[in-house]
């Protein structure tokens, strides 16, 4: 006597390879939503919008203790020019023109200068860049901070 097998129910191959699919396309959605370097991308540009209020708050209160000029042994910024915030020793410096604005520290900013999150460099106080340009308009007086190494292309650049 030949006895029947009742075989249990399972998933058919199709199934299995419909659910495979299917966990595929939402997890790929998922991480496309995330964005892993785009959100660390988002994070150094507000390091950089952060550092960049720094600055110009530093020089804002250093022009206010100065009756409007830039004083406490920093240098004169001349008007129209671009300069990188920097000072070099060993660090290579870019074309533009550099400027030290050292003398902004322990008064303005407690500790040092704020550098680019991603390209900037502090060795010493002889021997940095921060890799943010600073500008002067005669005619509006005004300075305006900005960060050239921005990411996804945002423009970083503050104005006072």
């Amino acid at each position: 006597m030949i006895k029947h097998i009742k075989l249990g129910k399972g998933f058919t191959l199709i199934e299995i390879l419909i659910v495979i699919g299917i966990i595929a396309i939402l997890s790929t959605i998922v991480i496309i939503a995330i964005n892993p370097a785009r959100q660390f991308a988002q994070a150094r540009n507000t390091q950089r919008v952060s550092n960049v209020n720094t600055i110009l708050n530093a020089i804002g209160q250093n022009l206010a203790d100065n009756k409007g000029l830039l004083g406490g042994g920093c240098p004169s910024i001349t008007a129209g020019t671009v300069y990188t915030i920097a000072k070099t020793g060993s660090v290579v410096a870019p074309a533009a023109a550099l400027i030290d604005l050292t003398c902004l520290t322990p008064t303005y900013i407690p500790s040092q200068l704020p550098l680019d999150p991603s390209t900037g460099v502090w060795t010493s106080p002889s021997d940095y860049n921060t890799q943010y340009n600073i500008t002067y308009d005669s005619t509006s007086l005004r300075y305006t901070v900005f960060a050239p190494k921005s990411e996804i292309g945002q423009t970083i650049s503050v104005t006072r």
